[in-house]
C-alpha cells in the first residue's frame, strides 16, 4: 500500500504509471483509481475509474450546506455512493472469485473516507485482502484526526508493505 506523507503528492499517478508498467508486462490486472473532476481551474469532485475504463462519480462539490438523511459526506464533497458501488463492486467480486491459480494483482486507489461509506466495499476488501491468488496494490490516507478502522487494520497487516510516499 501507498501512502503519502503530505497532501498532493501523487499517489494515484504513481499508481497509474505502476498500472501501465504491470500491464505492458502482460501480468493480469484489474481495479480502480480515483481522479479529480476539475471545473474552470477548481476541484468540484472526483471520479472513480476501472481499468477496464469504466468511469463514474464518486464525489461532487455540494451547492448548498443543508444535509439529507441519505446524504454522504466529506468537507465540501457529497459522496455518490450508487455509483461509486455499481462500478467498483463488480470488479472486486470478479476478482475475488477468480482461481487461486492465477495470480492477479488488484488495485485500490483508495481506501479513504469516501470510499468506507460502503458497507459492501469494507466487505469486498476484506475478502481481497483474504484471497491467496490477489496482490494488492493500493493507496491509503496518512492518518490524521480520527483513525479510519479498515485503514488502520490494513497498515497494522503482517502481510502488508507501506510504502510512504513525498
Amino acid at each position: 500500500f501507498v501512502s503519502p506523507l503530505f497532501l498532493g503528492v501523487g499517489k494515484t499517478t504513481l499508481i497509474q504509471k505502476v498500472t501501465q508498467a504491470l500491464k505492458s508486462s502482460g501480468i493480469l490486472i484489474d481495479g480502480f483509481y480515483t481522479e479529480e473532476v476539475r471545473e474552470g481551474g477548481r476541484r468540484t469532485g472526483f471520479d472513480v475509474v476501472t481499468l477496464s475504463g469504466k468511469r463514474g462519480p464518486l464525489s461532487r462539490v455540494s451547492s448548498d450546506s443543508s444535509t439529507s438523511r441519505y446524504e454522504y459526506r466529506v468537507g465540501q464533497y457529497v459522496v455518490d455512493l450508487v455509483s461509486f458501488e455499481q462500478l467498483v463492486l463488480p470488479m472486486l467480486r470478479n476478482v475475488n472469485h477468480g482461481s487461486d491459480a492465477e495470480k492477479k494483482i488488484c488495485v485500490i486507489d483508495e481506501i479513504g473516507k469516501m470510499e468506507l461509506f460502503s458497507q459492501a466495499f469494507i466487505q469486498a476488501v476484506h475478502q481481497t485482502l483474504a484471497g491467496s491468488g490477489t496482490v494488492v496494490l493500493g493507496t491509503i490516507p496518512i492518518p490524521k484526526g480520527k483513525p479510519l478502522d479498515l485503514v488502520e487494520e490494513i497498515r497494522s497487516r503482517k502481510d502488508v508493505k507501506v510504502f510512504s510516499v513525498s
